[in-house]
């Protein structure tokens, strides 16, 4: 008995065969598009956690002593508003005494919250650059599969997850005991001591602590980040299947070709514009053609045209050669001739030599070289 049976069920990464191409410009781009990029969180939040208390330690005895004079200063007004409203304080104005102090306290700590949010952002961009996209926004039916997203749950990515944030704990309660073991006299002392003085310990011992963990915890997001730039890598290698697929589409596609094509006629454009000031000659219809040539002996033979157009690149031709003191000369057949019949670059044929002659010789003779 026979039995048959298909190769591709041994693939490493099913029918399209084994990932072992690099990913193309193209499927990079559309990754980045969905918002797909080799980004760790953990860095974002390893360096606004070091910001974070490295301010506290520098602002700390600004902002307690900011948050004092704040609550004493709601407290001193509570006096006056039960004298004012004889004992029976208005809803509207324990309110408004609470917004007050609310929006005191949140411009006290501000400063703080405003680095956490800029060095989270430098992070990203210097991670994966300023590109924004909406796209991972965008709701998508297939993250409500129940199916898939068991699979979720459960899969390496998950692990990897799980790790981490076994390795985080970890990392904080060693840093923490470790540190704390020291400070539980201090710590225990609090209630003999003023509120000011208090305050200042108790921040220098967060701050102190927070600054700890937190270089610790930049190990954890280094090592994550290396991760995500191979996983990335990973995820985004090709099968030489898709490859092929992509080049095809690619190149099949009018309007990728369409742009290929305009690209090059726009570089030799360029080109023939940037060489047109060394014409000696623009050849007219007047209106609708205008032929430049120019005659080099040690180069060539025979004069060459080195920018032609018609309509608005003919004007165009016209007004450089102009600024350029290059002389133009309206011979209609001529131009109508080497429009058709030259490319750029390319000789005068012999039949049109002796024309062409006769309007390089009028030129020459007009700037005083023959």
């Amino acid at each position: 008995m026979i039995l048959k049976y298909n190769l591709q069920f041994f693939a490493k990464d099913g029918p399209g065969g084994e990932k072992t191409e690099q990913p193309t410009a193209k499927k990079l781009e559309d990754a980045r598009k969905e918002g797909q990029v080799a980004k760790s969180k953990e860095i974002a939040n390893a360096f606004g956690l070091l910001a974070l208390f490295l301010i506290m330690k520098i602002y700390v005895g600004n902002m307690g002593t900011g948050l004092i004079e704040c609550f004493a200063g709601v407290y001193n007004q509570i006096p006056d508003a039960i004298k004012m409203y004889n004992g029976q304080i208005p809803v509207a104005a324990i309110t408004s005494l609470i917004v007050s102090m609310m929006l005191k306290m949140m411009l006290i700590i501000a400063p703080i919250l405003l680095v956490g949010v800029l060095v989270a952002i430098v992070c990203d961009v210097a991670q994966v650059k300023w590109k924004p996209t909406t796209k991972p926004l965008q709701p998508k039916f297939s993250k409500l599969n129940p199916v898939k997203g068991f699979g979720r749950i459960f899969s390496k990515n998950s692990l990897v997850e799980l790790l981490k944030s076994i390795a985080k704990i970890a990392v904080v309660g060693y840093v923490a005991y470790s540190y704390l073991k020291d400070k539980i006299g201090g710590i225990f002392i609090l209630y003999n001591i003023g509120l000011n003085e208090a305050i200042v310990r108790i921040g220098e011992i967060v701050t102190d602590l927070g600054i700890r963990i937190a270089a610790v915890y930049m190990v954890i997001a280094f090592i994550d980040f290396a991760y995500q730039k191979w996983k990335f890598k990973d995820d985004m290698m090709m099968t030489k299947q898709e490859v092929k697929d992509e080049y095809k589409n690619q190149e099949g596609d009018p309007q990728v070709k369409s742009k290929q094509k305009q690209r090059m006629m726009e570089a030799s454009r360029r080109r023939m514009m940037q060489q047109l000031p060394e014409a000696d000659v623009v050849i007219t219809n007047p209106t609708h053609y205008a032929v430049a040539i120019k005659y080099d002996p040690d180069r060539y033979d025979a004069p060459y045209v080195i920018a032609k157009g018609e309509d608005y690149l003919a004007q165009r031709i016209k007004e450089i050669a102009k600024e350029n003191d290059v002389e133009i000369v309206e011979n209609k057949p001529l131009a109508r001739m080497l429009y058709a019949n030259v490319d750029i670059g390319g000789l005068v044929p012999p039949e049109l030599y002796q024309a062409v002659a006769e309007v390089l010789a009028f030129v020459y003779h007009l700037k005083g070289k023959v």
